[in-house]
């Protein structure tokens, strides 16, 4: 079972193709510059790669509006790129998970462009229709500010057709029998060529139900098992992490309650209390929104993030806790996007403290879950607010300080390469850190080297514990026989705590993992320590010879 459940305790590393590198100096990243690169990846220590979009697309939403499917776009290269470097991947021991985009397709697919040009087109009811403007056009839009109506005209047909997302991105009918065979048969395909999985997009979007008489779309979640059944039919350990910002009480709908649907799920509930916790150093909503997410089936994992490659959402905070996120960590209003988040990447969130940033990495880490890390996080890597919307915090890799960071030999990339300030590339890069042994890139391989030797956080049950302090987060983890315990000060002063680890004799002595320090409880049975500003400590319990005693079962 260990081994079946393979994301239990994993690492899983984002990147998007196009800024990674590029190995022909046309300034766009590709499948020859990721595949020469696995080796740094395989070093870092991940084992699963998550890439974002990267078939064949208009490229007006970053790859999310495909016009094909089973193709590589040609700025990236070719099916055979792909396959060498899911093979490359595999020798390595890291699994390729892909992006799932099926809730939209750009306009410019065939499907599309045969349903808006013909109503008695095979593919006309592949998509939604109505004749009318409906009521509701102007309610539900997932970038407000930008996007003006869910509901366009075609003029080709003369009728309106919906689109969740923007004007070029129309939105499939999943409930029609036809377009569901083809989203199995998009899995099979790309199964077939070497990867483990998927990030299926947008999930609560894609199984809703959607018309122009929905008032309130109901959930079908009898697709989610479809959709499991055919993964794991095909591939026994394959898949599907879900991008599903739900409240807590729908969690295990989408789980199952059998574990028959999602393997994993983002958690955005913790993400969210978590950077209120950052900004406030009130760990309260943060332990409530654990608790509130503790509930799942042994096979479901939450995916347990920082920043990825949209804005960071704050639209489950409640008002004054959101323009307390807005004050503490992006105070601009060009700092922020959509009126509910902030579109920077996090090193100049926390203003370049690496304290702090180690604080929320280690937390990232040692949350219920499977962490996924954002490429060039590792480093520290800023944004460039000049770029639109979420664009500044997408910028290419930086490698080196020649030029154009060691992205591409050509002269213009995708994206501005930063060359400014204290993110710029020339001080700022994968080669200067990896020489020095106190930088965040080393700190990084050695923080999911000891993330992965704690199972325990991933496989494992959790409880807080009583510090005495709202501005400190200290957890302990049960796993066969063995406990972890780590704690984490939100501080920016020293903080003396007092706690019992709970579980008696065992919990009297604390080995640190990372130096190999210990605390021992004192008469009371009560441990006493100090926690620097923004500290954290990684425990184990009774000492370090815990293997032998882990019981099998």
């Amino acid at each position: 079972m260990i081994n079946d459940l393979w994301y239990k305790n994993a690492v899983v590393y984002c990147l998007s193709v196009e800024t990674f590198m590029d190995s022909n100096g046309d300034g766009v990243g590709d499948f020859q510059g990721l595949q020469r690169r696995l080796d740094y990846l395989a070093g870092l220590g991940v084992n699963a790669i998550w890439l974002m979009p990267f078939q064949t697309s208009p490229g007006r939403d970053d790859g999310y509006d495909v016009c094909d499917y089973y193709n590589v776009d040609p700025r990236y290269g070719t099916l055979g790129d792909f396959v060498e470097f899911t093979h490359g991947a595999k020798q390595r021991g890291i699994r390729v998970l892909i992006d799932l985009v099926v809730n939209h397709t750009s306009d410019q697919h065939p499907w599309f462009q045969q349903a808006r040009s013909d109503r008695k087109s095979q593919y006309r009811d592949w998509y939604v229709w109505s004749k009318k403007k409906p009521a509701n056009a102007d309610e539900g839009m997932v970038f407000p500010g930008v996007q003006k109506t869910t509901w366009t005209r075609d003029k080709s047909s003369g009728d309106y057709y919906f689109h969740r997302f923007y004007d070029f991105q129309p939105d499939l009918n999943t409930a029609n029998p036809h377009v569901q065979a083809e989203i199995l048969k998009i899995m099979g395909f790309w199964l077939q060529l070497g990867v483990s999985g998927f990030r299926m997009d947008a999930v609560p979007f894609v199984i809703a139900e959607k018309g122009a008489d929905v008032k309130v779309p109901k959930q079908q979640f009898d697709m989610l098992r479809m959709f499991r059944e055919f993964l794991q039919w095909r591939q026994g350990d394959s898949i599907i992490l879900a991008e599903a910002n739900v409240v807590p009480k729908e969690n295990l709908q989408y789980f199952g309650d059998d574990g028959d649907r999602m393997q994993m799920m983002f958690n955005f509930h913790v993400n969210q209390a978590l950077f209120y916790a950052l900004a406030s150093a009130d760990t309260r909503p943060l332990a409530k929104a654990m608790y509130d997410t503790q509930e799942r089936p042994h096979t479901g994992q939450w995916g347990i993030f920082l920043r990825n490659h949209d804005e960071l959402d704050l639209g489950r905070l409640n008002d004054k806790q959101r323009q307390q996120v807005f004050s503490a960590l992006g105070p601009d209003k060009d700092m922020q996007l959509y009126n509910r988040g902030i579109r920077r990447r996090l090193a100049p969130m926390l203003g370049g403290d690496e304290r702090r940033m180690k604080l929320a990495y280690s937390l990232m880490y040692s949350l219920p879950g499977t962490p996924v890390l954002r490429y060039g996080d590792e480093i520290g890597m800023g944004d460039d607010l000049s770029l639109p919307e979420r664009n500044c915090a997408r910028t290419p890799m930086q490698w080196s300080d020649e030029p154009q960071g060691g992205f591409t030999k050509g002269e213009k990339p995708v994206l501005p390469v930063i060359k400014e300030g204290p993110y710029g590339f020339e001080h700022l890069n994968v080669a200067f850190q990896r020489r020095d042994p106190q930088s965040m890139l080393n700190w990084t391989e050695r923080m999911i080297r000891m993330r992965k030797e704690a199972p325990e956080i991933g496989w494992g049950t959790f409880e807080l514990l009583d510090c005495g302090d709202a501005g400190v987060l200290a957890m302990r983890y049960d796993w066969r026989n063995n406990a972890v315990i780590i704690i984490h000060n939100f501080h920016d002063k020293p903080v003396e705590i007092t706690f019992d680890t709970g579980i008696g004799a065992d919990g009297n002595i604390l080995i640190d993992i990372s130096d190999g320090s210990d605390s021992r409880a004192e008469d009371d049975g009560n441990h006493h320590m100090v926690i620097e500003p923004y500290g954290y400590r990684w425990y184990r319990a009774g000492g370090l010879d815990y293997l032998l005693k882990r019981s099998d079962v």
